[in-house]
């Protein structure tokens, strides 16, 4: 079986409340609890990225997450990311994989996923939006996809609907 790549870039997923500051913060991915808990046999090899809001996150960043997808050996690899700009990160890599500079991307299944709720927080979405992210980056065919709320995207066909909190087909 081969190895998934999770690549680890923030997002509510990660964050955490800090009672002193009364803010949310980074302090460290919680992938590894988060697998634990689920009881995850796949193999996985996570790779902290960056610890960003998506909200913050700018094409540089957008670019680091196509690098790090060009360098793992892995062809199935997860993203985490912030919801707020996941739809634009994910069109992003498909443009990226269309010029020959990123054209690596080509020939591997990247799933972006995330949460609507912190993990830290607890009645979290994570470890299910995780969980079937895992599946989708083993099944479904070469591409760039998002896979939030049990569905499955291609990246450039979804959209995040603010007012109900899910992402749905545009």
């Amino acid at each position: 079986m081969s190895k998934i790549q999770i690549i680890a870039t923030g997002g509510t997923l990660d964050k955490e409340y800090d009672s002193l500051t009364g803010e949310l913060n980074f302090p460290q991915t919680h992938l590894p609890q988060i697998f634990a808990q689920a009881l995850v046999t796949a193999p996985v090899e996570i790779s902290p990225l960056m610890a960003l809001d998506s909200l913050q996150m700018n094409d540089s960043d957008r670019q680091m997450i196509a690098k790090a997808c060009i360098e793992t050996n892995a062809h199935q690899i997860v993203v985490t990311h912030g919801t707020d700009t996941m739809v634009e990160t994910g069109k992003m890599l498909i443009t990226l994989g269309e010029s020959s500079e990123f054209d690596k991307l080509r020939g591997k299944t990247i799933v972006l996923t995330g949460a609507m709720r912190p993990f830290a927080l607890g009645n979290s979405d994570a470890a299910f939006n995780l969980g079937a992210a895992l599946m989708a980056a083993q099944t479904a065919p070469p591409g760039v996809y998002i896979c939030m709320n049990g569905l499955l995207h291609s990246a450039d066909r979804v959209q995040k609907n603010r007012q109900l909190g899910v992402f749905e087909a545009q």
